[in-house]
Parts: structure tokens; C-alpha cells; sequence
């Protein structure tokens, strides 16, 4: 293989370099080095010598005395011996001299070895520093730079020799010394971005530097290295305006959810709220049906509008969490009551058991929990033919943190373990075929999954096929969530329970034993007489005909003394007057609250105990009768002040409306004495002025004024919680949510 000259010699001089000092062979002197005296001083020596013979011999053969040849010869030895003696020392000498001289040479050779190595690394290093395309720089102490990379000469378009000298800012990189207070035990690292206007555009480089301290003579210099992160610089500027762009596009998003939102439940609010005035008009059975289709089929388009919007917002990332305290039974009970009148009209149980050691108050978002528990229950009861739904709050470890468990168990078709894995997801429902019999998005469970896994909670499934299916929704406690605790307010109580809703029947009697008292349910009236220990006797009124058969089976077996409660579903309250007269001295409504279910038995075992005191019902006081009231409206659709109007003025109510906040400020700040409404309905956008506008110069023209606050009650399409408290808190006492129930509305007016 072929070397270049200069590899040769390297190669050669790290040889000579590598051997000893004393193996280097001699070099041959010259005939002036070896010779060192005068060239003709040997010569006449020998000369000398040669006649100093010649006379010798000449002497003893011409006969002279003997002592003359022999002092010659003596002169002869002792001149060659001094001849010889100077030649060997000569030798010596030279010889030494030329060792002397090879061993440096052999110094000089290694001393240009190891700078040519030298050489060689430093050209191999400039070569891989040029090669990365990095910058490197050293600078004295006052910023002029000592040494600089061809890649800065590059850069600059400058040779990088004639950069020495120059400090950096002067050729446009805008880098400062390392302050001296920077300094740590003699050195600083210290890194930032640089922006460097080059003749090729402006170029943004990562500038790493070391600052050091001589600690001998207190010199610093500064060593850097930057790398090219325009690249970066650049993709991330891009990565900023693509985010700025999705927030305004995601603000356009929720504007328009916002603005869609209202827009589709306002005319919602006028089916849904015109079917049910409809239905309550004197009607044919066939027109009846019609109606509850139109009112069933509005209602099930709500839902599925608002599952969109929510999924939309989380999709959107406007979906948000507010923590705050609220109490887990009157949740769930609330949630349980809204949806008992589905369950009932599929003749199917729906009941709800709050464990004792559930805490009064826990810290969660009521709006959020709530839609969850109305999605898991909702579901539960339309899959649910037979049997029924029974919701279970309770209390449970998760690993070492205490954990409230809200379970919703229901009787329906189950679920096999591959759709419950998969039903968590967007657009799935457990039965995915075309020959489905239930239908819907496939929207609630997935939003609910997000929902209870912003609040930091689990969502799961246990099911199997034809076995029903339980959902279980877990959320942390806080340390200050305290449990209310078991209570003995119903020890002595022993009560028979007469029904075929199994499921029901058993959150009512798990509450009893909860609080100190023993239950038993019966299916049939033959199974309740057995009962021979039992204080008093709860009839399910679905299982009492008009005759009153099931009380007077169950008094003519004897039991005659027990008091007895019928437990009635909300729209057979109308079936009280008779069931008191067959017999029922006190009532449950279906589903039953636990304070409901405390109280009655209570006030019947009362009744037992004292026969000659009038009864619990008797003593308590009566509400009294609702009056008239003057109520303003300030709604400006027509459809939904149409509404609102038909519902308070069939109540008996006096309605005046108004399609703006200008003029409801005006009709309350403006009426005469007497003429001032009692109650303000008010929407939240109207033109000319909103709601909320329209509220605060009311509160302040009666603080001006000094008159008593008037009830404001907020109208609006938009349910979240946080509205709900922001109208709150700017002045508003109610909130109703739109669509508007009639009911529901006029309880908000007459509460």
C-alpha cells in the first residue's frame, strides 16, 4: 500500500524515537572529524622518528660509541611509545565524541518525532472539530479570541486567522463575559442561545462556554463550542404558531359549542316543554301516545346532543374540573329520584343504599359526578327488563388509600368480557351488531371514563352474559372527609317488607339494619303473614288493589295493631286519600331517601307506642297553601317564554314577560309600590342587555334604594357548575337549566 511522504517519515521518526539511546550504531567519522590535530603534525612526528632511526643505525655503522646508537634507539622507543599513546587517546577521545554526538541526534530525531505526533493529533483534531460543523472558540479574559475553528471563518465568510485579537461582539454574536461573582471554586459552565446575523440569513446557535481562573496568576479564558439549532429554533417557532393557532381554532370551537349549544336546546326547551303542557290538556288516549312520543323522543335527542357537545369539548381540551364540598347521599339519592319515574314506568325497581360510613361531605365536582351517575343508572335501567337497578355507595381501601365506591348493579342481559373491555370506548356500545334492539352513540360511557379519570378515579365493569352487569366508579377521599357513622335511631324496629321488586326492597331493608333495626322482605302476602315479630309493615301500593286486599289479609292473620306504611311511586300520589282510608296511616315515596325512611318509621312507632297522641303525620305542621305571586320574565324567545308563562299561570301564578334586561331593570326599579314582581325569571342572553347586567344594576338600585332583595331566578341552557356559581355569585338566589320542566320550574318559584 502506497504511504504519503510525510506518514513515512512520521513512521521513521517514531522508530528512531522508540529505540535506545546506546543500541544506535556509529557513524563513520570523516577523515577532519577523526583527525582532529594538524594534519601534517603526525607526519613530522613520524619523519622524526624515521630519522632518528636512520642515525642510529648510521652511528653503529660508522662506528661511532655505543652509547650514541643506543640513546638514538632509546629516543626511537620512547617516540613511538609517545606516537602510540597519542593515538589511543585520540581514539578514545573521538570515540566519545561520536557517541556523545549520535545520542543527540537520537534526541533530536525523538524531540521532531514527538512534534510531528504532535502535529499530526492536533491537524486530526482541527479535522474532526471542522468536521462536526460546530463552532469553537477561546477567548482571553477580556473577550478577545485567541483561537477560532474554521467553522466560525466559515460563518462570518473571514479567514479564521485574522479573527485573532477581535472580540465577539464586534462581529455581530452578541455573547458577554461571565461576571466574576459567576465563579465556583475557579471555573463557570455556562450555556444559552445566540442569535448570529451571517451573509446567508441569520443563523441561531446553542453556545456552551467553560470559563477557567489560573489559580497560580489569576488568568481566565473562556472555551465555547456552538452548535447550528436553526433547525430547532425554527421547527419550534413553528410549533408555536401551530399552537397558537389551535387555541384560537380551539376558542372558535368552544365558542361555537357554546353558541350551538344554546341555539339547539332553545327550540329543545319548546318541544319538550310543549309536549308536557300538552299532556296535560284534555287529551284522547290517542293523543296521549303521540304526545309522549314527541316529548320521549325530544328528550332522547337532548341527550344525545349534550353527549356530543361534552365529548366535543373534550376533544377540544376545554373540559374542565371544579372541586368542591357536596354531600355523596343527597347526590345520589337525587340522581336515583330523577330517574326513578323511567324505572317505574318499565315496572322495574330502582333503589339506593348509602353505606353508614360514607362521609357526609367529599370534595369532588357535583356537576361532573352527577352526569356520571346519570349515564351509569340511565344505562342501567334501559337495558334492565325485569328485576331492577340498586345503587350502592360505600367506602373501600384502593392499596393504602381510602377510596368511595358509588356501585350500580342492575338485572339486565350482562355483558360478555370482550365487550366489557370495550365499551369505555368513543362510539361503542355492548351490542354493535345491526340487529341491535337498544340504540344510542356509544358516547355516555366514554365521556364518563374521561370524567371520573380527571378526577383522579377508576371506572370499570364485572359482568357476564344473562348474569346482569355491576359498574363501579371509585374516587379518592381527602383527609378531611369524615364519615357520618352507623346510628341506632331504628333499634327496636322490626320491620316485614311486602313487595316483588327484590332489588328495591333490599337497599330499603340494608338501610333499616344500617340504623340499628332488623327487615325481612316478603314477594306474596301469604310469606308477610308468617311474620309473627314484626312491628310494623311496609305494602308496596303496586301490590293493593282498590278493595285494600293486602291490608285485610294481613290484619285478619293477626296482624292488627302493627302500623303500616304503603310505599308509593310519585304519580300514584293521587291513590293516598283511599289507601288512607283502607287502612295506611303513613306513606313512603319511591325511591326512598334515608332521612324519609328514618322519619316515617320513627313517627309510626311512635304512633304505636302512645296510641292516645295524635299521629306523627297529624302533629307535624302544614305547609301552607301556595299563593299568587307576581312573577317577571324576562325571556326573549318566544317559545321559551311562551312556556314559562303557560306553566306559572296554569299554577295559579301572575306572569308578565319582557324580551330584555333593559326592561326588566326598568319594570323592577320603575314599578310602584305593590306593583314591584315577587320573583324574576331572567335569561342570560338577551340583546339590548343580558342577564347578568341586568341583574347587578337590580342589586344595586336596592342597595341605593335600601328595599328588600328580590328573588332572581336564572334561566339558562348552559348546566355546568360553574355557571351555576358565577350567576351566583354576581347576585343571583336560584338557577334552572334549560330545557325548561314545568314542574321543576315551579318548584323554583314556589320554594
Amino acid at each position: 500500500m502506497l504511504k504519503t511522504r510525510w506518514t513515512q517519515d512520521a513512521q521513521t521518526r517514531r522508530h528512531m524515537r522508540d529505540r535506545d539511546p546506546d543500541t544506535v550504531p556509529l557513524n563513520k567519522p570523516t577523515s577532519g572529524l577523526y583527525w582532529s590535530l594538524p594534519v601534517w603534525l603526525p607526519w613530522l612526528w613520524l619523519g622524526l622518528m624515521l630519522a632518528t632511526l636512520v642515525l642510529g643505525g648510521l652511528a653503529y655503522i660508522s662506528g661511532a660509541p655505543v652509547f650514541l646508537p643506543i640513546a638514538l634507539c632509546i629516543l626511537f622507543v620512547i617516540k613511538l611509545a609517545v606516537f602510540a599513546y597519542v593515538l589511543m587517546a585520540h581514539r578514545r577521545t573521538m570515540q566519545s565524541s561520536t557517541a556523545t554526538l549520535n545520542r543527540r541526534q537520537w534526541e533530536i530525531e525523538s524531540l521532531s518525532g514527538k512534534m510531528w505526533a504532535l502535529q499530526e493529533s492536533e491537524e486530526r483534531l482541527r479535522g474532526l472539530l471542522d468536521a462536526l460543523g460546530d463552532l469553537v472558540v477561546q477567548r482571553d479574559g477580556d473577550g478577545r479570541i485567541l483561537y477560532a475553528n474554521d467553522g466560525l471563518g466559515v460563518l462570518l465568510n473571514r479567514d479564521p486567522d485574522t479573527l485573532a485579537g477581535e472580540r465577539l461582539v464586534d462581529l455581530g454574536v452578541d455573547i458577554s463575559l461571565v461576571p466574576d461573582a459567576a465563579f465556583v471554586e475557579g471555573e463557570c459552565l455556562s450555556s444559552t442561545d445566540v442569535a448570529i446575523q451571517t451573509p446567508n440569513g441569520l443563523r441561531w446557535f446553542s453556545w456552551i462556554e467553560h470559563s477557567m481562573r489560573d489559580p497560580a496568576n489569576g488568568v481566565v479564558t473562556h472555551r465555547a463550542i456552538a452548535r447550528d439549532i436553526t433547525a430547532r429554533k425554527r421547527a419550534e417557532t413553528e410549533a408555536i404558531a401551530a399552537r397558537e393557532r389551535a387555541e384560537d381554532a380551539n376558542q372558535a370551537k368552544s365558542r361555537f359549542l357554546a353558541t350551538v349549544s344554546h341555539e339547539i336546546r332553545t327550540p329543545m326547551n319548546g318541544i319538550i316543554g310543549m309536549a308536557k303542557l300538552l299532556a296535560d290538556t284534555n287529551l284522547s288516549p290517542e293523543q296521549q301516545t303521540y304526545v309522549g312520543a314527541v316529548s320521549t323522543s325530544g328528550e332522547h335527542l337532548l341527550t344525545l346532543i349534550e353527549d356530543l357537545l361534552d365529548y366535543s369539548k373534550i376533544e377540544a381540551g376545554r373540559f374542565e374540573i371544579e372541586f368542591q364540598k357536596v354531600s355523596p347521599r343527597e347526590l345520589s339519592e337525587n340522581v336515583v329520584e330523577l330517574l326513578a319515574a323511567r324505572a317505574y314506568a318499565k315496572n322495574i325497581g330502582l333503589g339506593v343504599r348509602v353505606a353508614p360510613e360514607v362521609p357526609t361531605l367529599i370534595s369532588t365536582d357535583p356537576g361532573r359526578l352527577r352526569q356520571v351517575l346519570i349515564n351509569l343508572i340511565g344505562n342501567a335501567v334501559k337495558f334492565t327488563e325485569m328485576g331492577g337497578v340498586l345503587v350502592d355507595v360505600s367506602v373501600t381501601e384502593d392499596g393504602d388509600r381510602p377510596v368511595i365506591a358509588f356501585g350500580v348493579r342492575d338485572t339486565g342481559p350482562g355483558l360478555a368480557q370482550t365487550d366489557a373491555a370495550r365499551i369505555f370506548g368513543e362510539f361503542e356500545q355492548g351490542d354493535g351488531t345491526t340487529t341491535r334492539r337498544y340504540g344510542g352513540a356509544g358516547l355516555g360511557l366514554a365521556i364518563s371514563k374521561r370524567i371520573v379519570e380527571a378526577m383522579q378515579g377508576t371506572i370499570g365493569v364485572a359482568a357476564a352474559p344473562a348474569e346482569g352487569a355491576v359498574f363501579r366508579v371509585t374516587l379518592p377521599l381527602d383527609a378531611q372527609s369524615e364519615p357520618s357513622g352507623r346510628t341506632t335511631a331504628l333499634a327496636g324496629c322490626r320491620a316485614m317488607i311486602l313487595s316483588d321488586l327484590g332489588i328495591e326492597m333490599e337497599a330499603l331493608a340494608t338501610t333499616i339494619r344500617d340504623h340499628g333495626g332488623q327487615a325481612m322482605i316478603a314477594d306474596t302476602v301469604e310469606d308477610a303473614a308468617l311474620c309473627r315479630h314484626c312491628n310494623v309493615i311496609l305494602v308496596d301500593a303496586r301490590l293493593e288493589d282498590g278493595d285494600g286486599s293486602c291490608i285485610k289479609a294481613l290484619r285478619a292473620a293477626g296482624m292488627t295493631s302493627i302500623p303500616a306504611i304503603t310505599l308509593i311511586a310519585p304519580d300514584n300520589r293521587g291513590r293516598l286519600p283511599r289507601l288512607h282510608e283502607q287502612g295506611y296511616a303513613h306513606f313512603l315515596a319511591r325511591p326512598v331517601r334515608t332521612e324519609t325512611v328514618l322519619r316515617v318509621l320513627l313517627a309510626a312507632l311512635d304512633a304505636t307506642a302512645a296510641p292516645d297522641q295524635p299521629k306523627a303525620s297529624e302533629r307535624q305542621p302544614q305547609p301552607p297553601a301556595n299563593r299568587s305571586r307576581s312573577i317577571l320574565v324576562a325571556e326573549d324567545n318566544e317559545i321559551n317564554a311562551l312556556l314559562a308563562r303557560s306553566a306559572l299561570a296554569k299554577a295559579g301564578h301572575r306572569v308578565t314577560v319582557v324580551g330584555n334586561g333593559r326592561a326588566a331593570v326598568d319594570a323592577v326599579t320603575q314599578a310602584s309600590a305593590g306593583e314591584a314582581p315577587d320573583i324574576v325569571l331572567m335569561d342570560l342572553h338577551m340583546p339590548v342587555m343580558d342577564g347578568l347586567d341586568a341583574i347587578a344594576m337590580i342589586r344595586k338600585h336596592e342597595e341605593e334604594k335600601g328595599v328588600q332583595p328580590v328573588p332572581i331566578i336564572v334561566l339558562s341552557a348552559d348546566g355546568q357548575e360553574k355557571t351555576r356559581h358565577h350567576v351566583l355569585a354576581h347576585g343571583a338566589t336560584g338557577f334552572v337549566a334549560k330545557p325548561l320542566d314545568p314542574a321543576t320550574l315551579l318548584n323554583a318559584v314556589e320554594a
